[in-house]
């Protein structure tokens, strides 16, 4: 059983995600930016944020789920330095007794325990989502997790995550992780050349535009989801987008129409989904999945599932936040948000009523 009432925390390089979880259902569910990187005073911001959100629930005395893929940071010296700073910042704000670590296969960690066991929490919150989805829908299932930063290709079967990868380095050599999201992405990752007018151009591999900018003006990308800054620090508009996706190719948004650089957009978006897909073939051929496999889409970049999925061969899917997340009736207000946010939720729901110690 889960313990009646629980915050859970998905503690990010660029965003905070937390969820109050009540009776087994999810009661509230947010993020906040939080560009970590850039200092620990940050992740205090969002803390103190939390604490005005949800004053009367006592931060301070609730039990507390927490995953983290913040450590990777350039903050931190190395990821044990991360795990350990921010373990410790989390105990310094919320009392040390309350916290409990998401450690993968080792089991939950406390506050005490985080720097002895940070190689098996960091980067962890990948399986907790899959590892609830996996409990969720019987038979064989993918997790399509795409984020504003990483995508996650997460495989199970019966219940049972089939991945043996645990590190990020392993995970990049599976296809199972993928360093492209839809808003914080450099344009350029995406390919070398991009065609303009019939004609292939060689691509500036200078950060003059993001991914954001592709979704903004294809007006996929949710306002609430474009959280950081954009490239050149300017507008967010679409003649500020315009401007920033011409200077691609060595142009100006004067030297083509709206149309034209809506047509530039969606060539980005074909090039970065040729690329998720490639991945995400390579995942299911590793473990053996076939056209039956079921699909729990999540993340910020869920727009881009239904493409990925029937260039698979896969159906439509599920989608995490309406349909494994537990909502209360009456509110389904909280599914977009819980559809973003799928790993803080999803360590919350596993938390045990009583986690034992790392290894018990």
């Amino acid at each position: 059983m889960a313990p009646p009432e629980v915050f859970g925390w998905d503690i990010g390089g660029a965003h905070v995600k937390a969820c109050h979880m009540a009776g087994g259902q999810v009661r509230d569910v947010v993020q906040w930016a939080c560009p970590l990187w850039q200092g620990l005073q940050h992740l205090d911001a969002v803390l103190q944020e939390a604490s005005q959100r949800w004053p009367q629930l006592q931060l301070q005395q609730a039990v507390h789920a927490v995953t983290m893929t913040g450590e990777m940071t350039d903050l931190f010296a190395h990821r044990e330095d991360g795990v350990r700073r921010i373990a410790a910042q989390l105990a310094q704000r919320l009392a040390p007794g309350t916290l409990h670590f998401y450690a993968g296969d080792t089991g939950w960690c406390t506050a005490a325990d985080a720097a002895s066991q940070w190689q098996a929490i960091a980067s962890a919150n990948w399986l907790a989502t899959a590892r609830h989805a996996a409990r969720a829908v019987a038979g064989d299932g993918v997790l399509i997790d795409i984020g504003s930063t990483t995508t996650d290709f997460i495989a199970w079967r019966d219940g049972r995550v089939l991945t043996t990868a645990r590190s990020d380095a392993s995970r990049l050599a599976s296809g199972e992780l993928v360093y492209q999201g839809v808003v914080r992405t450099p344009l350029c990752a995406l390919a070398p050349r991009i065609t303009w007018r019939g004609r292939p151009l060689n691509v500036m591999n200078e950060f003059f535009a993001s991914v954001a900018d592709v979704y903004r003006l294809t007006g996929e990308l949710n306002p609430a989801h474009d959280l950081h800054a954009s490239a050149d620090n300017a507008g967010k508009d679409l003649p500020a987008t315009r401007r920033r996706l011409a200077r691609m190719i060595g142009l100006d948004a004067r030297d083509g129409s709206t149309q034209e650089w809506l047509d530039f957009a969606r060539a980005w978006r074909q090039c970065q989904l040729q690329e998720l897909g490639g991945q995400l073939q390579r995942v299911l051929a590793l473990h053996g999945l076939g056209r039956d496999t079921r699909v729990v889409s999540a993340g910020c970049g869920d727009f881009l599932v239904p493409d990925l999925a029937a260039q698979a061969g896969l159906g439509p899917g599920l989608a995490y936040g309406a349909q494994v997340a537990a909502l209360p009736p009456g509110r389904p207000d909280l599914a977009a948000w819980a559809q973003v946010c799928a790993p803080c939720i999803a360590v919350a729901a596993l938390l045990p009523e009583v986690p034992g110690r790392c290894g018990s």
